[in-house]
């Protein structure tokens, strides 16, 4: 914990699964967190007292600008994770303009904003920058989420540029790739996980490699990371179960 005492933490999508797990086990860990969420419900969010609700629409351009420049007046961002994510699952034709532009502004445009703010700055502090991208951006193709996997293969994409631009600077830059995981990102979809051990991620085993790609010494980098679960199964939702 002292290693990472005075340490800041900027991450996106922090009210709920993936992005809670990693803030709750960051502030847990000796990081000062604030989590960027839309809205903080849950008690869980604010059981910590180095961990800081952020209310925010990252879609909100001008308002992600604001936010952010508002907590680097108090802190000096150490580490940014991208973590928020949108997707809608179907034949893509069966997408709206609204639907897409939403996957696309949260999953790779926000990333972008997020780091161009940061970035000359890290390069002078050796900060560090972790994008939770998706199994789905190491695939070939990805029928029924084509909108989503591309957007997420663009993260992929950015990140190892971004890597290459800024390592000579000490800046690290790592995509973790998480497949399955039992979130409410697939509430938009036709199918969830098997209810089987093992068929899916939990939240917190994304939540532990992160801290243990931020663990790792100076001068070492994992640039990507993929996890998966044990076994590859899914099974098919009622239609009265999802939108």
């Amino acid at each position: 914990m002292e290693m990472n005492e005075n340490k800041t933490v900027l991450i996106t999508g922090a009210s709920s699964g993936i992005g809670l797990a990693i803030a709750k086990t960051l502030a847990d860990n000796g990081y000062e967190v604030y989590g960027i969420g839309r809205n903080f419900d849950s008690e869980e969010a604010s059981h910590h007292d180095c961990f800081h609700c952020v209310i925010c629409d990252i879609t909100d351009t001008d308002a992600l600008k604001k936010c952010v420049d508002e907590i680097r007046m108090e802190r000096r961002i150490d580490v940014l994770i991208n973590n928020a994510g949108c997707a809608y699952y179907g034949l893509h034709e069966e997408l709206n303009a609204s639907k897409i532009k939403e996957i696309v502004r949260t999953d790779l445009e926000a990333p972008l904003i997020l780091t161009q703010m940061l970035l000359r700055d890290m390069k002078a502090y050796r900060g560090s920058i972790i994008n939770i991208s998706s199994v789905t951006a190491v695939s070939r193709s990805n029928p029924h989420g084509a909108a989503y996997g591309a957007a997420k293969a663009g993260l992929l994409s950015f990140s190892g540029s971004i890597f290459e631009e800024a390592r000579k600077h000490g800046v690290k830059v790592t995509s973790i790739l998480p497949d399955m995981t039992d979130t409410y990102l697939y509430r938009n979809a036709d199918f969830e996980a098997d209810d089987e051990a093992g068929a899916s991620l939990s939240p917190q085993d994304v939540a532990d490699a992160v801290l243990f790609v931020l663990s790792r010494p100076e001068g070492v980098v994992i640039e990507e990371l993929v996890i998966r679960p044990q076994l590859h199964r899914i099974k098919r939702k009622k239609k009265n179960e999802f939108n």
